[in-house]
């Protein structure tokens, strides 16, 4: 279990703002399966500063039933260094995490039968001291982050309160990036018209 644990002073470490992924998170569409109240996914992305914070509720599975799939789109590419989850107590803290990157629509069934990028065991770890540690060079280019948390300590639910990413971002917004690809590509209209009498096509001249 690559974790680490935070018994240092986060004034002299990149703990916080810095090297924090929360502004680059496409918050509008960050999803869940398996959430009890439909949208509570997303109280759990905040300011590290915040983490503890309960006011704005937390992500919690349906009763009986302890397993959830988050899916976190970026709005610009990002490099994920390390993930730190927040989770409940009385046994509904996650047991496992599994990652997918850049791969939308995710349910259980897939996360069940797919290889994940990586997977970690977690700790109960209710005071956000602890820091899951990335194969870095895996997770480079990632678009959109889908974190699949097959079990808990017990509980009858699970709960989430806060997933925390620490990493880097390019420059570049995702949605820049799509406008510029398009408009590198030909558009075959602008070079092309249909032959007079016929359906072929013929290049203008």
């Amino acid at each position: 279990m690559a974790a680490c644990t935070h018994d240092h002073s986060c004034e002299e470490h990149d703990c916080s703002s810095d090297w924090s992924l929360y502004k680059h998170i496409d918050l509008p569409k960050v999803s869940a399966l398996n959430e009890a109240v439909p949208g509570s996914v997303k109280s759990v992305f905040k300011a590290w500063e915040q983490r503890l914070s309960i006011s704005e509720g937390h992500l919690e599975s349906n009763e009986g039933d302890p397993e959830l799939i988050v899916f976190i789109p970026f709005t610009s590419d990002v490099k994920i260094k390390s993930i730190s989850i927040i989770g409940g107590s009385d046994g509904t803290s996650p047991s496992k995490m599994r990652a997918f990157i850049n791969r939308d629509g995710i349910d259980f069934s897939d996360a069940q039968t797919m290889q994940p990028v990586q997977e970690w065991e977690l700790a109960e770890n209710t005071e956000g001291l602890l820091e899951y540690q990335t194969r870095y060079s895996r997770f480079q280019g990632v678009g959109s982050l889908t974190l699949h948390f097959p079990d808990n300590y017990g509980g009858d639910t699970s709960e989430i309160h806060y997933i925390g990413l620490k990493g880097e971002a390019t420059q570049l917004r995702r949605d820049v990036v799509a406008t510029i690809v398009y408009e590198l590509m030909p558009n075959p209209s602008d070079h092309k018209t249909r032959a007079e009498g016929g359906g072929g096509l013929s290049r203008v001249e």
